[in-house]
Protein backbone atom coordinates (compact mmCIF):
# COMPACT_ATOMS: atom_id res chain seq x y z
CA UNK A 1 0.00 0.00 0.00
CA UNK A 2 2.92 2.20 0.97
CA UNK A 3 4.76 1.68 -2.24
CA UNK A 4 1.03 2.12 -4.48
CA UNK A 5 1.04 6.10 -2.62
CA UNK A 6 4.48 6.45 -3.14
CA UNK A 7 4.18 5.86 -6.96
CA UNK A 8 0.74 8.04 -7.02
CA UNK A 9 2.20 10.58 -5.54
CA UNK A 10 5.03 10.65 -7.72
CA UNK A 11 2.86 10.48 -10.93
CA UNK A 12 0.68 13.26 -9.38
CA UNK A 13 3.95 15.53 -8.86
CA UNK A 14 4.48 14.14 -12.81
CA UNK A 15 1.38 15.57 -13.68
CA UNK A 16 -0.03 18.40 -11.41
CA UNK A 17 2.90 21.17 -13.59
CA UNK A 18 1.03 20.71 -16.03
CA UNK A 19 -2.58 20.63 -14.89
CA UNK A 20 -2.23 24.57 -14.45
CA UNK A 21 -5.03 26.89 -15.91
CA UNK A 22 -4.49 28.17 -19.65
CA UNK A 23 -4.54 31.46 -17.92
CA UNK A 24 -1.04 31.61 -15.95
CA UNK A 25 -2.46 33.71 -12.72
CA UNK A 26 -5.79 31.27 -12.90
CA UNK A 27 -9.50 31.60 -14.30
CA UNK A 28 -10.67 33.71 -12.16
CA UNK A 29 -8.15 37.18 -12.64
CA UNK A 30 -8.89 40.49 -14.03
CA UNK A 31 -5.74 42.01 -14.46
CA UNK A 32 -4.82 45.71 -14.90
CA UNK A 33 -1.59 47.52 -16.31
CA UNK A 34 -0.96 51.38 -16.86
CA UNK A 35 1.67 53.36 -17.91
CA UNK A 36 1.63 57.35 -17.44
CA UNK A 37 3.73 59.19 -20.12
CA UNK A 38 3.73 62.61 -21.51
CA UNK A 39 3.54 62.81 -25.34
CA UNK A 40 4.07 67.15 -26.25
CA UNK A 41 3.22 68.47 -23.70
CA UNK A 42 -0.23 66.38 -22.35
CA UNK A 43 -0.36 63.72 -20.21
CA UNK A 44 -1.10 60.61 -21.33
CA UNK A 45 -1.93 56.81 -19.71
CA UNK A 46 -1.87 53.82 -21.79
CA UNK A 47 -4.25 51.32 -19.93
CA UNK A 48 -4.10 47.58 -20.30
CA UNK A 49 -6.84 45.19 -19.14
CA UNK A 50 -6.33 41.54 -19.15
CA UNK A 51 -9.45 39.35 -18.43
CA UNK A 52 -8.77 35.35 -17.64
CA UNK A 53 -11.84 32.85 -18.86
CA UNK A 54 -14.66 33.34 -16.18
CA UNK A 55 -14.49 36.85 -16.48
CA UNK A 56 -14.45 36.79 -20.00
CA UNK A 57 -17.54 34.36 -20.28
CA UNK A 58 -19.34 36.95 -17.77
CA UNK A 59 -18.89 39.82 -19.77
CA UNK A 60 -20.31 38.73 -22.82
CA UNK A 61 -20.15 40.64 -26.14
CA UNK A 62 -17.84 44.06 -24.80
CA UNK A 63 -18.22 47.31 -26.39
CA UNK A 64 -14.96 48.80 -25.86
CA UNK A 65 -16.33 52.11 -26.16
CA UNK A 66 -18.73 51.37 -22.83
CA UNK A 67 -15.20 50.11 -21.66
CA UNK A 68 -13.67 52.85 -22.58
CA UNK A 69 -15.62 55.26 -20.73
CA UNK A 70 -15.42 52.92 -17.60
CA UNK A 71 -11.81 52.69 -17.29
CA UNK A 72 -11.40 56.29 -17.67
CA UNK A 73 -13.87 57.22 -14.94
CA UNK A 74 -11.82 54.50 -12.69
CA UNK A 75 -8.75 56.12 -13.53
CA UNK A 76 -7.80 59.15 -10.89
CA UNK A 77 -5.48 61.80 -12.09
CA UNK A 78 -4.77 64.60 -9.86
CA UNK A 79 -1.89 67.25 -11.27
CA UNK A 80 -1.02 69.58 -8.72
CA UNK A 81 -3.59 68.29 -6.21
CA UNK A 82 -6.18 68.93 -8.64
CA UNK A 83 -8.73 66.29 -10.39
CA UNK A 84 -7.73 66.04 -13.82
CA UNK A 85 -10.23 64.47 -16.71
CA UNK A 86 -9.40 61.28 -18.71
CA UNK A 87 -10.58 61.06 -22.05
CA UNK A 88 -10.66 57.81 -24.30
CA UNK A 89 -8.69 58.40 -27.25
CA UNK A 90 -7.54 55.14 -28.72
CA UNK A 91 -9.09 51.58 -27.89
CA UNK A 92 -8.25 48.43 -29.06
CA UNK A 93 -9.56 44.52 -28.03
CA UNK A 94 -8.65 40.95 -28.48
CA UNK A 95 -9.55 37.69 -27.58
CA UNK A 96 -6.70 35.13 -27.04
CA UNK A 97 -7.36 31.76 -26.54
CA UNK A 98 -8.23 29.82 -22.57
CA UNK A 99 -8.67 27.00 -21.33
CA UNK A 100 -11.51 24.28 -22.49
CA UNK A 101 -11.94 26.69 -25.84
CA UNK A 102 -13.27 29.49 -23.68
CA UNK A 103 -11.56 33.09 -24.73
CA UNK A 104 -9.55 35.26 -22.67
CA UNK A 105 -9.59 39.31 -22.91
CA UNK A 106 -7.21 41.65 -23.82
CA UNK A 107 -8.60 45.05 -23.64
CA UNK A 108 -6.43 48.32 -24.38
CA UNK A 109 -7.25 52.15 -24.29
CA UNK A 110 -5.16 55.18 -24.60
CA UNK A 111 -6.42 57.81 -22.12
CA UNK A 112 -5.62 61.79 -22.51
CA UNK A 113 -4.62 63.52 -19.74
CA UNK A 114 -4.54 67.33 -19.55
CA UNK A 115 -1.57 69.91 -20.93
CA UNK A 116 1.47 70.86 -18.27
CA UNK A 117 2.44 74.10 -17.78
CA UNK A 118 5.68 73.11 -16.01
CA UNK A 119 6.85 70.70 -14.24
CA UNK A 120 3.83 69.22 -11.87
CA UNK A 121 3.33 67.12 -9.23
CA UNK A 122 1.29 64.09 -10.64
CA UNK A 123 -0.53 61.43 -8.12
CA UNK A 124 -2.26 58.40 -10.31
CA UNK A 125 -4.99 56.13 -8.73
CA UNK A 126 -6.51 53.10 -10.43
CA UNK A 127 -9.77 52.13 -8.41
CA UNK A 128 -11.26 49.90 -11.82
CA UNK A 129 -12.35 46.22 -10.43
CA UNK A 130 -10.90 47.15 -6.94
CA UNK A 131 -12.59 43.87 -5.49
CA UNK A 132 -11.20 41.48 -8.13
CA UNK A 133 -8.34 39.43 -7.39
CA UNK A 134 -5.27 39.61 -10.34
CA UNK A 135 -2.47 41.47 -11.49
CA UNK A 136 -1.99 45.29 -10.20
CA UNK A 137 0.73 47.19 -12.09
CA UNK A 138 1.48 50.65 -12.72
CA UNK A 139 4.73 52.26 -14.27
CA UNK A 140 5.84 55.75 -15.09
CA UNK A 141 7.46 56.71 -18.50
CA UNK A 142 9.76 54.56 -20.36
CA UNK A 143 10.06 52.23 -17.35
CA UNK A 144 10.24 48.65 -17.75
CA UNK A 145 7.13 46.21 -17.15
CA UNK A 146 7.71 43.22 -14.94
CA UNK A 147 4.75 41.71 -17.01
CA UNK A 148 5.62 43.00 -20.27
CA UNK A 149 2.08 45.00 -20.32
CA UNK A 150 0.15 41.77 -18.79
CA UNK A 151 1.85 39.46 -21.60
CA UNK A 152 4.17 37.65 -19.44
CA UNK A 153 3.93 37.12 -15.75
CA UNK A 154 7.04 36.16 -13.43
CA UNK A 155 6.69 33.21 -12.54
CA UNK A 156 8.40 33.64 -9.20
CA UNK A 157 5.39 36.27 -8.37
CA UNK A 158 2.52 33.76 -9.46
CA UNK A 159 1.67 33.47 -6.00
CA UNK A 160 1.42 36.66 -4.82
CA UNK A 161 0.73 39.15 -8.14
CA UNK A 162 2.45 42.41 -7.76
CA UNK A 163 -0.82 45.03 -5.95
CA UNK A 164 0.28 48.50 -7.04
CA UNK A 165 -2.94 50.83 -7.67
CA UNK A 166 -1.55 54.09 -6.49
CA UNK A 167 1.64 56.20 -7.85
CA UNK A 168 3.07 59.53 -7.18
CA UNK A 169 5.72 61.67 -9.52
CA UNK A 170 7.13 64.59 -10.82
CA UNK A 171 6.31 65.06 -14.25
CA UNK A 172 7.79 67.52 -17.14
CA UNK A 173 6.07 68.75 -20.19
CA UNK A 174 7.74 67.01 -23.42
CA UNK A 175 8.98 69.00 -26.68
CA UNK A 176 8.31 67.43 -29.19
CA UNK A 177 4.18 67.44 -30.24
CA UNK A 178 2.52 64.63 -31.22
CA UNK A 179 4.21 62.14 -29.57
CA UNK A 180 1.31 60.61 -27.44
CA UNK A 181 1.16 56.39 -27.17
CA UNK A 182 -0.43 54.16 -29.60
CA UNK A 183 -2.22 50.70 -28.59
CA UNK A 184 -0.91 47.84 -29.64
CA UNK A 185 -1.96 46.36 -33.46
CA UNK A 186 -1.98 43.56 -35.11
CA UNK A 187 -0.85 40.01 -34.09
CA UNK A 188 1.13 41.87 -30.89
CA UNK A 189 -2.55 42.24 -29.26
CA UNK A 190 -3.15 38.45 -29.18
CA UNK A 191 0.36 37.76 -27.69
CA UNK A 192 0.53 36.38 -24.36
CA UNK A 193 2.86 34.07 -22.30
CA UNK A 194 0.70 30.75 -22.42
CA UNK A 195 0.66 28.17 -19.99
CA UNK A 196 0.00 23.93 -21.15
CA UNK A 197 -3.94 24.01 -21.01
CA UNK A 198 -5.51 21.86 -17.81
CA UNK A 199 -5.33 18.35 -19.00
CA UNK A 200 -9.25 18.60 -17.35
CA UNK A 201 -9.90 21.41 -19.29
CA UNK A 202 -9.01 20.50 -22.81
CA UNK A 203 -11.15 17.49 -22.96
CA UNK A 204 -14.70 18.95 -23.04
CA UNK A 205 -13.36 20.72 -26.36
CA UNK A 206 -13.10 17.45 -28.54
CA UNK A 207 -13.28 17.70 -32.08
CA UNK A 208 -15.64 14.39 -32.48
CA UNK A 209 -17.15 12.72 -29.82
CA UNK A 210 -17.83 9.24 -30.58
CA UNK A 211 -17.95 6.54 -28.08
CA UNK A 212 -14.46 5.79 -27.65
CA UNK A 213 -13.39 9.39 -27.26
CA UNK A 214 -16.57 10.07 -24.56
CA UNK A 215 -14.61 7.03 -22.70
CA UNK A 216 -11.27 7.87 -22.73
CA UNK A 217 -12.20 11.49 -21.38
CA UNK A 218 -14.14 10.20 -18.89
CA UNK A 219 -11.38 8.06 -17.38
CA UNK A 220 -8.59 11.31 -17.99
CA UNK A 221 -11.42 13.29 -16.05
CA UNK A 222 -10.87 10.55 -13.34
CA UNK A 223 -7.67 10.66 -13.60
CA UNK A 224 -7.34 14.42 -13.45
CA UNK A 225 -9.52 14.21 -10.64
CA UNK A 226 -7.44 11.39 -8.33
CA UNK A 227 -4.13 13.68 -9.37
CA UNK A 228 -6.13 17.17 -7.96
CA UNK A 229 -7.23 15.09 -4.76
CA UNK A 230 -3.32 15.52 -3.64
CA UNK A 231 -3.02 18.71 -4.63
CA UNK A 232 -3.38 21.28 -0.99
CA UNK A 233 -6.36 21.15 0.77
CA UNK A 234 -9.59 18.74 0.08
CA UNK A 235 -9.16 17.70 3.46
CA UNK A 236 -7.03 14.44 3.50
CA UNK A 237 -5.38 15.05 7.02
CA UNK A 238 -8.96 15.43 8.32
CA UNK A 239 -10.05 12.28 6.72
CA UNK A 240 -7.08 10.28 7.96
CA UNK A 241 -6.98 11.83 11.90
CA UNK A 242 -11.01 11.03 11.98
CA UNK A 243 -10.41 7.59 10.55
CA UNK A 244 -7.39 6.65 12.91
CA UNK A 245 -9.03 8.21 15.86
CA UNK A 246 -12.69 7.07 14.87
CA UNK A 247 -12.00 3.17 14.79
CA UNK A 248 -13.47 3.95 11.17
CA UNK A 249 -14.10 0.55 8.91
CA UNK A 250 -13.35 0.41 5.19
CA UNK A 251 -17.43 1.11 4.46
CA UNK A 252 -16.98 4.21 6.65
CA UNK A 253 -13.90 5.34 3.93
CA UNK A 254 -16.49 4.53 0.69
CA UNK A 255 -19.09 7.26 2.55
CA UNK A 256 -16.73 9.76 3.20
CA UNK A 257 -15.33 9.27 -1.04
CA UNK A 258 -18.89 9.14 -2.01
CA UNK A 259 -20.40 12.38 0.31
CA UNK A 260 -16.68 14.19 -0.97
CA UNK A 261 -18.12 13.19 -4.78
CA UNK A 262 -21.36 14.57 -4.27
CA UNK A 263 -20.12 17.95 -2.52
CA UNK A 264 -17.97 18.65 -5.11
CA UNK A 265 -20.78 17.92 -8.36
CA UNK A 266 -22.87 19.98 -6.16
CA UNK A 267 -20.65 22.99 -5.60
CA UNK A 268 -19.75 23.08 -8.93
CA UNK A 269 -22.97 23.25 -10.01
CA UNK A 270 -23.82 25.69 -8.12
CA UNK A 271 -20.90 27.97 -9.00
CA UNK A 272 -21.56 27.77 -12.60
CA UNK A 273 -25.31 28.83 -11.32
CA UNK A 274 -23.83 31.84 -9.69
CA UNK A 275 -21.55 32.67 -12.33
CA UNK A 276 -24.08 32.28 -14.85
CA UNK A 277 -27.18 33.90 -13.28
CA UNK A 278 -26.33 36.33 -10.20
CA UNK A 279 -22.64 37.49 -11.38
CA UNK A 280 -23.97 41.66 -11.05
CA UNK A 281 -24.64 40.34 -7.82
CA UNK A 282 -22.00 37.92 -7.01
CA UNK A 283 -18.48 37.31 -7.65
CA UNK A 284 -17.21 33.98 -8.16
CA UNK A 285 -13.79 34.50 -7.04
CA UNK A 286 -15.43 36.11 -3.76
CA UNK A 287 -17.01 32.90 -2.83
CA UNK A 288 -13.63 30.90 -2.72
CA UNK A 289 -12.35 32.66 0.45
CA UNK A 290 -16.11 32.34 2.36
CA UNK A 291 -16.12 28.67 1.11
CA UNK A 292 -12.86 28.24 2.51
CA UNK A 293 -14.00 29.64 5.79
CA UNK A 294 -16.92 27.67 5.91
CA UNK A 295 -14.81 24.84 5.62
CA UNK A 296 -12.38 25.54 7.92
CA UNK A 297 -15.36 26.19 10.49
CA UNK A 298 -16.68 23.02 9.83
CA UNK A 299 -13.83 21.18 10.66
CA UNK A 300 -13.00 22.93 13.62
CA UNK A 301 -16.64 21.56 14.71
CA UNK A 302 -16.02 18.04 13.89
CA UNK A 303 -12.82 18.65 15.98
CA UNK A 304 -14.57 19.56 19.20
CA UNK A 305 -17.54 17.13 19.03
CA UNK A 306 -15.34 14.46 18.65
CA UNK A 307 -12.65 15.67 21.89
CA UNK A 308 -16.22 16.45 23.62
CA UNK A 309 -17.54 12.49 22.54
CA UNK A 310 -14.07 11.08 24.02
CA UNK A 311 -14.10 12.96 27.20
CA UNK A 312 -17.65 12.21 27.55
CA UNK A 313 -16.60 8.27 27.14
CA UNK A 314 -13.62 8.63 29.13
CA UNK A 315 -15.65 9.90 32.29
CA UNK A 316 -18.10 7.04 31.72
CA UNK A 317 -15.41 4.70 31.63
CA UNK A 318 -13.81 6.22 34.61
CA UNK A 319 -16.88 5.92 36.86
CA UNK A 320 -17.39 2.11 35.89
CA UNK A 321 -19.56 1.71 33.06
CA UNK A 322 -18.67 -1.43 30.86
CA UNK A 323 -15.97 -0.63 28.46
CA UNK A 324 -16.88 -2.79 25.37
CA UNK A 325 -20.60 -1.14 25.96
CA UNK A 326 -19.05 2.77 25.36
CA UNK A 327 -16.84 1.08 22.68
CA UNK A 328 -14.46 4.30 21.44
CA UNK A 329 -17.65 6.17 20.01
CA UNK A 330 -18.86 5.01 17.00
CA UNK A 331 -18.99 7.43 14.20
CA UNK A 332 -22.07 9.34 13.99
CA UNK A 333 -23.63 9.53 10.78
CA UNK A 334 -23.96 13.15 11.52
CA UNK A 335 -19.88 13.42 11.80
CA UNK A 336 -19.50 11.74 8.96
CA UNK A 337 -21.26 13.75 6.33
CA UNK A 338 -19.83 17.20 7.76
CA UNK A 339 -16.06 15.23 7.12
CA UNK A 340 -16.96 14.46 3.53
CA UNK A 341 -19.06 17.57 2.86
CA UNK A 342 -15.86 19.90 4.26
CA UNK A 343 -13.54 17.71 1.74
CA UNK A 344 -15.42 18.32 -1.18
CA UNK A 345 -17.15 21.67 -0.77
CA UNK A 346 -14.47 23.72 -2.43
CA UNK A 347 -14.99 23.18 -6.49
CA UNK A 348 -11.87 23.80 -8.56
CA UNK A 349 -12.07 25.99 -10.82
CA UNK A 350 -10.85 23.89 -14.02
CA UNK A 351 -13.92 21.76 -13.20
CA UNK A 352 -16.30 25.60 -13.45
CA UNK A 353 -14.03 26.38 -16.88
CA UNK A 354 -15.16 23.11 -18.09
CA UNK A 355 -18.84 23.52 -16.95
CA UNK A 356 -18.68 27.03 -18.42
CA UNK A 357 -16.83 25.55 -21.82
CA UNK A 358 -19.57 23.02 -21.97
CA UNK A 359 -22.80 25.73 -21.88
CA UNK A 360 -20.78 27.26 -24.33
CA UNK A 361 -20.10 24.69 -26.71
CA UNK A 362 -23.52 23.66 -26.28
CA UNK A 363 -22.52 19.99 -24.41
CA UNK A 364 -23.66 20.36 -20.98
CA UNK A 365 -24.04 16.64 -21.07
CA UNK A 366 -20.80 15.72 -22.30
CA UNK A 367 -19.40 18.57 -19.58
CA UNK A 368 -21.52 17.13 -16.89
CA UNK A 369 -20.40 13.78 -16.99
CA UNK A 370 -17.09 15.33 -17.00
CA UNK A 371 -17.41 17.03 -13.82
CA UNK A 372 -19.01 13.81 -12.21
CA UNK A 373 -16.12 11.53 -13.40
CA UNK A 374 -13.47 14.56 -11.84
CA UNK A 375 -15.63 13.94 -8.68
CA UNK A 376 -15.17 10.63 -8.56
CA UNK A 377 -11.34 10.58 -8.77
CA UNK A 378 -11.22 13.27 -6.27
CA UNK A 379 -13.39 10.80 -4.06
CA UNK A 380 -11.18 7.74 -5.04
CA UNK A 381 -7.75 9.07 -3.89
CA UNK A 382 -9.28 10.13 -1.13
CA UNK A 383 -11.27 7.28 -0.03
CA UNK A 384 -7.89 5.68 -0.55
CA UNK A 385 -6.02 7.61 1.85
CA UNK A 386 -9.00 6.72 4.22
CA UNK A 387 -8.43 3.17 3.42
CA UNK A 388 -4.62 3.45 4.28
CA UNK A 389 -5.40 5.12 7.49
CA UNK A 390 -8.01 2.38 8.71
CA UNK A 391 -5.64 -0.63 7.31
CA UNK A 392 -2.65 1.27 9.33
CA UNK A 393 -4.52 1.54 12.68
CA UNK A 394 -5.16 -2.19 12.40
CA UNK A 395 -1.80 -3.08 11.76
CA UNK A 396 -0.92 -0.51 14.47
CA UNK A 397 -3.33 -2.24 17.01
CA UNK A 398 -1.78 -6.29 15.78
CA UNK A 399 1.22 -5.18 16.73
CA UNK A 400 0.26 -5.01 20.26
CA UNK A 401 0.60 -1.29 21.34
CA UNK A 402 -2.89 -1.56 22.14
CA UNK A 403 -2.62 -0.12 25.86
CA UNK A 404 -1.98 3.32 26.00
CA UNK A 405 -1.07 4.67 22.76
CA UNK A 406 -4.05 3.40 21.13
CA UNK A 407 -6.55 4.48 23.80
CA UNK A 408 -4.89 8.26 23.11
CA UNK A 409 -5.09 8.44 19.36
CA UNK A 410 -8.97 9.61 19.54
CA UNK A 411 -7.98 12.62 21.86
CA UNK A 412 -5.23 12.94 19.81
CA UNK A 413 -7.12 12.88 16.29
CA UNK A 414 -9.45 14.90 17.57
CA UNK A 415 -6.96 17.66 18.21
CA UNK A 416 -5.04 17.28 15.04
CA UNK A 417 -8.76 17.79 13.38
CA UNK A 418 -8.79 20.81 15.45
CA UNK A 419 -5.92 22.34 14.36
CA UNK A 420 -6.20 21.27 10.79
CA UNK A 421 -9.66 23.00 11.07
CA UNK A 422 -8.17 26.22 13.10
CA UNK A 423 -5.06 26.81 10.74
CA UNK A 424 -7.70 26.36 7.61
CA UNK A 425 -9.99 28.96 9.34
CA UNK A 426 -7.04 31.68 10.12
CA UNK A 427 -5.95 31.12 6.60
CA UNK A 428 -9.67 32.09 4.99
CA UNK A 429 -9.98 35.29 7.03
CA UNK A 430 -8.11 37.49 5.26
CA UNK A 431 -9.87 37.01 2.14
CA UNK A 432 -13.46 37.41 3.43
CA UNK A 433 -14.59 40.91 3.41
Amino acid sequence: MRRFLLCAAALAALVLPVAASAHPLGNFTVNRFSRIEVGGPRVYVHYVLDLAEIPTFQAGKINARIYARRIARGARLTVNRRRAQLVPVETALAHPSGAGGLETTRFEVVLRGPKLTGASSVTYRDRNYAGRIGWKEIVVGSAPSSSKELRAYPKDLLSSPLGITVVQTRLVPGTVPGTRPHVTSGNALQARDRVADSGFAALVGREQLGVWVILASLGAALFWGMAHALSPGHGKTIVTAYLVGQRGTPRHAALLGLIVTVTHTIGVFALGLVTLGLSRFIVPDQLYPWLNLVSGLLVVAIGASVLRARWLHRRAHAHGHDHHHHHDHDLSARSIFAVGVSGGLLPCPSALVVLLAAISLHRLAFGLLLIVAFSAGLALTITGIGLAAVLARGAFRRLSFEGRVVSLLPAASALVILAAGLAMTIHSLPGVR
